[in-house]
């Protein structure tokens, strides 16, 4: 039985992503995806970026099957094996340097106490210039940039309290405390943002 999940955004949103990801990203960089999800966009940017290590994980279980699923299905050599992480938990990720971390539509898809455990551990483990990249749907200044993005939020609340569209100034907050300072925010399709932390 096959155990790769599929997501249609991904196939909407990977060559813009990808986009960016060349641009900000050193070639030969280290990568932590953080929930990597399908684990699509892992196999996707890997392939895309051959000189790059890529490290893929997610909390779920079954995510992590489809990422696994993926990565033996695309035969590509520089992802590596997805890792149970959760970034609510103290000390995630302890031990290990990356020269980027990844996430992907995680940080409206959570409690806002998975925002701080990103930024922290972003802090932690981020190697000297190392980049934080987190790309979604966002507010400015507390008001939704597209109607759209307000009916998201209201989805997202009605599936749980703790979910919702978050605000740029909260998230470059959060990131500043950890020695983070968002350097671009950059429009992307369907009205999302591509925002880019470096130290």
């Amino acid at each position: 039985m096959d155990a790769r999940q599929t997501s249609p955004s991904v196939a909407r949103n990977r060559d813009p992503i990808l986009d960016v990801l060349r641009r900000v990203l050193a070639p030969r960089a280290r990568v932590l995806e953080i929930a990597s999800g399908t684990g699509e966009h892992a196999v996707y940017f890997a392939a895309a970026m051959p000189g790059l290590s890529w490290q893929p994980s997610d909390p779920d279980p079954a995510a992590r099957a489809s990422i696994a699923a993926w990565i033996d299905a695309s035969g590509i050599a520089n992802v590596s094996p997805p890792l149970a992480i959760d970034v609510s938990s103290e000390d995630w990720g302890a031990g290990r340097t990356f020269d980027a971390i990844v996430a992907i539509n995680m940080i409206h898809i959570s409690p806002w106490e998975a925002t701080l455990g990103l930024t922290a551990g972003a802090g932690r483990l981020l190697s000297e210039r190392g980049v934080l990249y987190t790309y979604g749907a966002y507010k400015r200044g507390g008001r939704h940039t597209a109607p759209s993005n307000e009916s998201f939020d209201a989805w997202l609340k009605e599936r749980d309290p703790r979910f919702g569209v978050r605000d740029i100034e909260d998230v470059e907050a959060a990131a500043k405390q950890h020695g983070l300072h968002l350097r671009e925010a950059i429009e992307m399709p369907a009205n999302n943002l591509s925002l880019v932390f470096r130290r």
